[in-house]
């Protein structure tokens, strides 16, 4: 097992190095968004495709949760993805509680109600983001 050296020679082959299964998120951020996406388009074609219930689920949680953790960039990674799956719980309960208690419920109402609030939710975060990468780009 090789330690790094002090001056931190020791690991740059090891990090620098290319190859398959080096950095994974960008695909599985874009096989989590398509699966989202396909999953909140069979539920408004009201389609009867047997993926048509997992990938909505899969939607109703990845898309409020997506929001949530872009809200919370400055907690450690456990902390986000904890925060923002309960988040997305909250969320999706109080959508279908408002709409029981107008008496408007309906799958593709609930679909439309998740993704318009996590959409304000993730806008409402990009005028602070850019924010922060002007004043890191001005030091």
């Amino acid at each position: 097992m090789k330690t790094p050296s002090p001056d931190g020679a020791g690991g740059g082959a090891e990090r620098g190095r290319a190859g398959p299964g080096r950095d994974l998120s960008p695909l599985l951020a874009g096989a989590a968004t398509a699966v989202g996406t396909a999953g909140a388009a069979l539920a408004l074609t009201g389609s009867g495709s047997p993926l048509r219930g997992p990938c909505t689920l899969f939607f109703l949680l990845f898309a409020p949760a997506a929001a949530i953790a872009a809200a919370l960039w400055g907690l450690d990674l456990y902390g986000r993805v904890l925060t923002s799956l309960a988040g997305a719980v909250v969320l999706d309960m109080l959508v279908a509680q408002g709409m029981l208690a107008v008496h408007h419920w309906s799958v593709r109402g609930g679909v439309v109600a998740v993704a318009v609030i996590s959409l304000l939710l993730l806008l409402s975060v990009l005028p602070r983001g850019e924010y922060r990468s002007r004043k890191n780009s001005h030091n």
